[in-house]
């Protein structure tokens, strides 16, 4: 299976009493697909999976995959911080439908790179999906290197890296390793059409949980080698990614949304956007409602 283009690492919408809104995930979802979006990630770091239940997280997956039926992938963020954990995550949104495992690097333990190369090793044998790495050394501790991303693409089942690091010295070593079975996901996405640019098949995203046309849009100007159209597109979306990174994910993205009428708030310890940012948040959100289809 192949991925590329627009791809959202959605949110998980909460209602009042902090319980999941599947009525607002079911909107969201389908609102993704209409705008365009290529797949969705299910309970990565953006969907607050640390502080799903089990139960939740299974839910999650199906009600995505019922409504998704079968338009587009449905990825599910199954890293833990073992690799045992990780296998009985995998083999979980598997039972639950999920397409393919979104698996982050062990977050806290900090892993040697001969580590990393066992632990995808024994999760691609054994979780039952096929395994994108995901590489966010902000959030785990661990920064998988190129030359360990250089084993582990040949292995049949392991597909793609999401790479969240931006700089060009990363992506420079990492673009001779993509090919028609292991692709290339920038996510970053301040820098992610440089990426695609220099050869990454897409971007896993945050920012379009808010704006998935747009991003959409990007995509396909770059699929079509329409490259000056879609860099200036990306530039009239920095004040928007400028604001995601006001506070930590998905903070500033879930202010947004619960804007545009998806989801009430997080789950501790994470808290709602400070007030600090809050004549911010109305500005992005009227660029988001600006740009993009209403979400109904």
């Amino acid at each position: 299976m192949q991925l590329s283009g627009s791809i959202t690492a959605l949110i998980t919408p909460f209602d009042a009493a902090g319980a999941v809104d599947f009525a607002a995930w079911q909107r969201l979802v389908e609102w993704q697909i209409n705008s365009g979006i290529d797949a969705v990630v299910v309970a990565g770091s953006t969907g607050e999976a640390a502080a799903l239940t089990d139960d939740e997280y299974g839910a999650l997956i199906r009600s995505a995959v019922t409504q998704v039926a079968g338009r587009i992938p449905v990825l599910a963020g199954t890293g833990q911080s073992s690799t045992a954990k990780t296998i009985a995550q995998t083999r979980l949104a598997k039972s639950s439908g999920a397409d393919i495992a979104l698996v982050v690097t062990p977050p806290y333990v900090r892993p040697t790179q001969a580590g990393l190369i066992e632990h995808y090793q024994m999760v691609a044998d054994e979780g039952g999906l096929p395994v994108v790495l995901y590489n966010v050394p902000g959030r785990t501790g661990c920064d998988m290197q190129p030359e360990t991303v250089a084993v582990l693409c040949m292995h049949p089942n392991i597909i793609g890296l999401k790479e969240a690091r931006g700089d060009q010295e990363r992506w420079n070593a990492l673009y001779p390793l993509g090919s028609a079975h292991f692709a290339l996901l920038s996510g970053d996405d301040a820098t992610c059409v440089r990426a695609i640019q220099g050869g990454a098949s897409g971007v896993i995203s945050v920012a379009s949980n808010a704006v998935p046309g747009t991003f959409s849009r990007i995509s396909r100007l770059l699929q079509a080698g329409e490259v000056d159209e879609a860099v200036a597109l990306d530039r009239h979306l920095q004040a928007l990614y400028d604001f995601l990174g006001c506070e930590p994910n998905p903070i500033p993205v879930k202010a947004i949304l619960t804007r545009l009428g998806c989801g009430i708030g997080l789950r501790l310890p994470l808290m709602p956007l400070s007030a600090a940012h809050g004549e911010n948040a109305e500005s992005m959100t009227a660029l988001c409602k600006a740009l993009e289809l209403p979400l109904a």
